[in-house]
This record gives C-alpha cells, structure tokens and sequence, in this order.
C-alpha cells in the first residue's frame, strides 16, 4: 500500500493503491451442478456406519471379567476331567491300555483312569460282551453316578464282531446300556480311542443345554 501527502488546506489525504506487483486472479468458473448417478447414491448407501458400541455397566467397572453361561462352564469342566472306568474284556483292552501309557498320554486331555465306578463318569467297552459278563457290565454301568457316557470300542463290543454268529456273545453292548461313541475297528489302534474320547468332547459341550 502506498500513501500520498498532499498538502492542501492542511489535510492529510490516504490514497491506496495497489501494488504494481501484485495481481489479481480472476475467480475460477463455478462447476455446473452435477446429479449423482444410481450407482454412486448406491455407493453411499453400502458405506458401512460406524457407531461406538455401548458396554455393560459390570464392563466398564471389571474390564477384565468374562460372562458365560454356567451351563457352559459346567460342560467345559466335564469334559476336561473325564474319569474312565478301567475294566477289559478281551483283546482291545490291550490297546486302551496302551493308550494310557506315556506314548500316547491320555493325561493330557485330562483322561485320568480310574478303579472305581462310583467315581468314574465314562465307560470303554473294550472287547466281547458275552451273555454271561453283560449282567456285570449292566452293574458296573448302574453304579456309576451322572452324568456319565459309554465308549464302545473295537468291533465286538458294536455289533460282535467275528463272534456275531454265536449265540452266547451279545450282538452290541447297546442292547444293554446307552453308547455315545462308536469307536470301529478289530482291535482299534490307540489314535483312533483318542479320537473316540475328542468327539464324545465334542458332544458334551453340544449337549450343554440339556
């Protein structure tokens, strides 16, 4: 800015001009107004809304607690601490043996064998159920408390196995007793009891509810 004196009257008169060095631009044409075509309003309308999520007052106090239901507690205790009942029949308690030993180790998945009934919750038929052992494994079954389950492992104790033509063997131990788990083979190796004892796992948390 540039200031002019002129001593006239003895008034001070300002006159601005501008700069010689300074110019101005002309204004920039304004866009036409342009209508969104459908496939950007539908662009606008599948953007995801972002909102915060409210949290429980109990969250805001004890962050670190986690809510479950209790039934789901109580399933995730049963099946990591199943108690197998130890009994053998016949040769496939050769292989449930073996599958406790420390190749194997059952104790891992919290599969503790135990000596007694009244403190187990599962039981291995492994091996031929004649007629004459069924009222016994039928007893052993009864005395055991609830909840518990059946494994019936190896060929004989599903449907007889070799033996089904005999009359004296029991065509199935589930024509006394309820079995969960099928465990097929004659005799089953050891991973495939493993297996048996993961999907009776498997069924016990889906049967949480009832």
């Amino acid at each position: 800015m540039e200031q002019v004196n002129v001593r006239d009257r003895s008034e001070t008169i300002e006159v601005t001009r501008p700069a010689p060095d300074t110019v101005e631009a002309p204004a920039a044409p304004t866009a036409p107004h342009r209508e969104k075509t459908g496939v950007e309003r539908e662009l606008e309308r599948l953007q995801p809304s972002t909102y915060e999520r409210p949290e429980s007052l109990y969250r805001q106090l004890l962050p670190g607690i986690l809510q479950v239901p209790a039934d789901t507690v109580l399933a995730v205790s049963r099946k990591s601490s199943l108690w197998p009942l130890t009994f053998g029949l016949a040769c496939c308690a050769i292989e449930m043996i073996a599958t406790y030993m420390s190749h194997h180790d059952l104790d891992r998945f919290g599969i503790v064998p135990w000596p007694s009934p009244r403190q187990s919750d599962v039981m291995i038929v492994s091996g031929t159920v004649t007629k004459k052992m069924a009222p016994a494994v039928k007893l052993l079954y009864e005395q055991m408390p609830n909840p518990k389950w059946v494994i019936s492992m190896g060929a004989c104790a599903t449907n007889g196995g070799p033996y089904t033509r005999y009359d004296r063997v029991l065509q199935g131990v589930d024509k006394i007793i309820p079995v969960d788990v099928y465990v097929p083979g004659c005799p089953p190796r050891p991973e495939a009891l493993m297996d048996g004892f993961l999907a009776l796992q498997h069924k016990i948390m889906e049967e949480r509810h009832k």
